[in-house]
């Protein structure tokens, strides 16, 4: 596909630098968040703001968004509190003891468990040479989950982190599956709008007095973290992604993606001083190779 005539190549590529920076963030702003707000307080104030920010931009612009039928209610909500809200749940309760750089690679591996997941409920048949991207992705994985981190010992609370971090890139993985039938209904931006406005209902049976009694005592460096957080890493982010897709497909987007746990790690050194080991970088290109194996398009007669 083209680049569109009213945007150069520059352009663009800024375009996807910006949303590399504000995808990769997230995960030290996430760190740096749960020093004063639990796991469950930090997905339900994030989504708090994400909310506000999605419901403006409805009332705004409503001719971007597919009609809501009433059908779909009950499937959007279970897909988006499933999808998003779970997933929020188990990135958050990891980074607790996971590194941001380890969190953000385990993340990057959706795309693995898509395939998986596409093969066992769809019935989708996988290649031999994706069948390895998988194996050295989860490799990967394995390596960072357990050797990832300088001066760790494998005690089950990290390896119930790391854990909790590989299920929300599973649940991550079955939102795409799983939201597949709904988009023939729905375009891509009005299916992620309407999960995460109908997913967040479901997080308030969590909503507890801990919630204003943290809320009332953050920083304004916890205050300005989940604000990025909701603005700029949800709602901008995913807004610079929809753009960039009517301009190339999925797939020709997907390279600069694999510069989101660089940026992440290279962010968390900074900001955190977190410790960059020789196992979390082999981890990470054991990742990233088993990525590129499986999002490639290859010809048919490698099998």
């Amino acid at each position: 596909m083209e680049i569109s005539k009213k945007m150069t190549e520059w352009k663009f590529l800024l375009l996807m630098f910006l949303m590399i920076v504000v995808w990769a963030l997230a995960f030290p702003f996430i760190k740096i968040s749960l020093e004063e707000l639990s796991f469950i307080n930090l997905t339900i104030m994030r989504f708090f703001v994400v909310c506000v920010a999605v419901s403006v931009i409805l009332l705004v612009r409503p001719e971007a968004f597919s009609k809501l039928h009433k059908k779909d209610i009950i499937p959007i909500f279970l897909l988006g509190f499933i999808g998003v809200m779970v997933y929020h749940f188990g990135l958050n309760y990891g980074e607790q003891l996971v590194s941001p750089g380890a969190a953000s690679l385990i993340i990057a591996t959706i795309p693995v468990f898509i395939l998986i997941l596409a093969a066992i409920f769809l019935k989708e048949k996988i290649q031999n040479i994706k069948l390895l991207g998988i194996i050295v992705a989860l490799c990967g994985v394995i390596i960072i989950s357990i050797w990832g981190k300088k001066d760790i010992s494998l005690e089950i609370e990290y390896l119930y982190a790391a854990l909790a971090v590989l299920v929300a890139a599973i649940v991550g993985a079955f939102y795409t599956i799983a939201g597949k039938k709904l988009l023939r209904r729905y375009n891509a931006l009005s299916l992620t709008v309407y999960a995460m406005l109908l997913g967040s209902l479901g997080l308030i049976p969590f909503i507890r007095i801990s919630l204003f009694e943290q809320v009332s005592q953050m920083s304004l460096t916890t205050w300005s973290a989940i604000l990025f957080l909701g603005l700029f890493s949800t709602v901008i982010g995913y807004l610079l992604w929809y753009y960039a897709l009517e301009i190339k497909t999925a797939s020709e987007l997907s390279v600069y993606l694999y510069a989101i746990p660089v940026v992440a790690t290279i962010a968390s050194y900074f900001l955190l001083g977190d410790k960059i080991t020789y196992m979390f970088i082999l981890g990470g290109i054991l990742v990233i190779m088993g990525l590129i194996l499986v999002n490639k398009k290859w010809d048919q007669k490698i099998d």
